[in-house]
């Protein structure tokens, strides 16, 4: 029981990481029907950015739960500007173009990103350090809960609810509803809908952002091609979940990271890639809309 317990949480913290990466492709692919391929190089460098806020107040003599916090927001912050820079240079001009111009677009970014970063830092792995600290009361869960699992966890949630009630209650997220639903009827109303998009990109980049520096924390090491692996995880629990769908690609996280940790507790760890895109096969063989997707009528 006490295996099975400890397999659980390490994947739903594996999970809830690729749950706020996944939110980043849902909702540009729910705004614009784009996969932003460049989305996974975003969450590295959120992960680098943390590692150098984290190794500056290090050497000033802060305390961990204060780097970590600080080297969120700088992270959010500074991955949102990438993102928004992103979306100005590769996609904004190609708005009207064919569907395959944005997507080549797409993956061009993703490898000059990726080769930027490591021509800037190095290509081999970095050390990141652990900025969450022991505590006492976490103790009799130590045996299958990790202290750095359960901050995964409960920073997740609280992100994804607060994404929740932005897009519910704000001015701001019913105008991404309304251009989700019918991006020319939007625009008849009165929705600035090239700004919606730009705050569409620099949302969901800050998301994984968190992502990038909680799960390096946690690992306690980073390279240029984390992004790659994450991101195309990540883009495969949006899948399961449901593309467009934003409580689908949470959903999609949490059942992408079971998979894995399940079959790397219980199978090998050499399997634990096999299982989780044979869980995307099936998925879409028989429900290609996602577990939470909808199927859209086709007009003729």
């Amino acid at each position: 029981m006490e295996y099975f317990l400890q397999l659980f949480f390490s994947g739903l913290s594996k999970g809830s990481v690729y749950a706020l990466i996944a939110l980043g492709y849902t909702m540009v692919y729910g705004i614009i029907e784009l996969i932003n391929f460049a989305h996974g190089e975003i969450y590295m460098i959120g992960a680098f950015t943390g590692l150098i806020v984290a190794g500056l107040l290090t050497a000033l003599g802060w305390p961990v739960l204060a780097i970590l916090a600080i080297a969120i927001v700088v992270a959010m912050f500074y991955s949102g500007a990438y993102g928004y820079t992103v979306e100005k240079i590769a996609y904004k001009p190609l708005r009207n173009a064919p569907r395959l111009a944005p997507l080549i677009s797409a993956i061009g970014m993703s490898i000059f990103l990726q080769n930027y970063v490591m021509l800037a830092q190095t290509p081999d792995f970095l050390p990141f350090p652990n900025l969450v600290p022991d505590f006492a009361f976490m103790q009799p869960f130590k045996s299958f809960l990790g202290t750095s699992d359960l901050f995964i966890i409960v920073a997740s949630i609280v992100v994804m609810a607060a994404l929740n009630l932005f897009i519910k209650f704000t001015r701001m997220g019913k105008a991404m509803r309304a251009t989700a639903q019918n991006r020319k009827m939007a625009l008849l109303v009165g929705v600035n809908v090239d700004h919606v998009i730009s705050m569409t990109f620099i949302i969901g980049s800050s998301l994984a952002a968190v992502g990038g520096v909680l799960i390096a924390s946690h690992m306690g090491q980073i390279n240029f091609y984390i992004g790659f692996i994450a991101g195309l995880k990540a883009f495969t629990a949006a899948v399961l979940g449901g593309i467009g769908s934003i409580p689908g690609a949470m959903l999609g996280g949490l059942v992408l990271g079971w998979t894995e940790s399940f079959a790397t507790g219980y199978v090998s760890s050499d399997y634990e890639d096999v299982f989780a895109f044979l869980l995307l096969v099936l998925i879409l063989i028989f429900r290609p809309a996602g577990l939470l997707g909808k199927q859209r009528a086709q007009k003729v």
